[in-house]
């Protein structure tokens, strides 16, 4: 039996046995949460760009924005469907996006704020790395777990490599809020590889919650 088929056995075991309910409640409801507050974030930050008239800004707000919501949606999705095909299909979107969001937050950041040698370095690294992960997620969702999470935690902190010239065209409340959601991410990830553990998987979602604000106000101030 294929290792995939096998999960969905053990989750249709413990969906029988209500011994996941309440823990899939808590993963939906969290991050439906996220889902709302994304979506007025993303129609906040259009508007505020719009008002300037800083299409640059807006277009960057908009790929931000969209994969900020795209995750949630999934993540929300995956959690409140029961139906194995779904939640498989929803699985593989939420893993897919956690690249995409990576990428798209570290857009506004490379384009507006550093822009130049290092923005477009930066902007073409996390993008291609963004874009393997989604593959290999797609096509190898239930192998290479311990490697993607390594990957994401890379991505994540691969913008300490132009500190300087990131300290130079960043506020210092949005370096602030830069780097505490990515504080937030990374302790994050001890539930995440924990979330066997019952209610850890939510509490590790509330944990991608507060980076998402942290890093929400970080681009406020570009």
């Amino acid at each position: 039996m294929k290792q995939s088929e096998q999960t969905i056995e053990n989750e249709d075991y413990l969906w029988a046995q209500g011994l996941i309910l309440k823990d899939e409640w808590a993963n939906y409801l969290t991050h439906g949460l996220g889902l709302m507050l994304s979506l007025f974030g993303l129609i906040f930050l259009m508007i505020k760009s719009f008002s300037m008239e800083d299409y640059w800004k807006a277009l960057n707000f908009l790929i931000y924005g969209s994969t900020l919501v795209l995750l949630y949606s999934a993540s929300t999705l995956y959690h409140f469907f029961k139906d194995p095909s779904l939640k498989k299909l929803f699985r593989k979107v939420d893993h897919c996006a956690i690249y995409l969001l990576i990428a798209g937050s570290y857009t506004p950041f490379t384009l507006i704020a550093l822009q130049g040698f290092w923005g477009w370095l930066l902007f073409s690294i996390v993008w291609i790395l963004a874009c393997f992960g989604v593959i290999t997620k797609a096509f190898f969702i239930q192998r290479f777990k311990t490697a993607s999470t390594w990957l994401y935690l890379g991505m994540g902190w691969l913008i300490i490599i132009a500190f300087e010239p990131l300290f130079n065209s960043v506020s210092s409340e949005g370096l602030y809020w830069l780097f505490i959601g990515g504080g937030f991410y990374t302790v994050g990830v001890i539930f995440y590889v924990l979330d066997r553990i019952r209610f850890f998987h939510a509490i590790w979602h509330l944990f991608v919650m507060g980076g998402s604000i942290c890093h929400f106000f970080a681009i406020l101030f570009l």
